[in-house]
């Protein structure tokens, strides 16, 4: 996610609270994200796929895994706080944006959302 900062530097006290899923390519860990799961919500932090990885497929296998395993679990809708630049990435997978984009640590995000109940 943030190649230039250490990984204790992304770790969050409710960490413990979520599941976390990774993506293998050729024994070597690839992709990672953590779904939190709020009653019939979940709610997905921290997707990153290594830099000479993206482009190739692996984040959105690894979403559309999460999304998947949402549906099983029962789960009406799944969202994220979206880098900007990376929602047609999300709306291949037919999240909306909801709201208007805001800046945390110089970066803009806006929230992205998918109602699992109209697939």
């Amino acid at each position: 996610m943030y190649p230039e900062k250490e990984i204790t530097d992304m770790e969050l006290a409710e960490d413990w609270d979520g599941m976390h899923f990774g993506l293998y390519y050729q024994h070597e860990l690839t992709g990672v994200v953590s779904l939190f799961i709020k009653g019939n919500t979940a709610q997905f932090r921290k997707m990153a796929v290594l830099p000479p990885d993206q482009g190739k497929g692996f984040g959105l296998q690894l979403l559309q895994y999460v999304v998947d395993y949402c549906k099983e679990q029962g789960i009406k809708t799944i969202w994220c706080n979206a880098r900007v630049s990376a929602i047609n990435f999300y709306k291949k997978l037919n999240f909306t944006t909801q709201g208007e984009p805001y800046e945390q640590n110089q970066i803009m995000y806006v929230k992205m959302e998918l109602d699992l109940q109209a697939f």
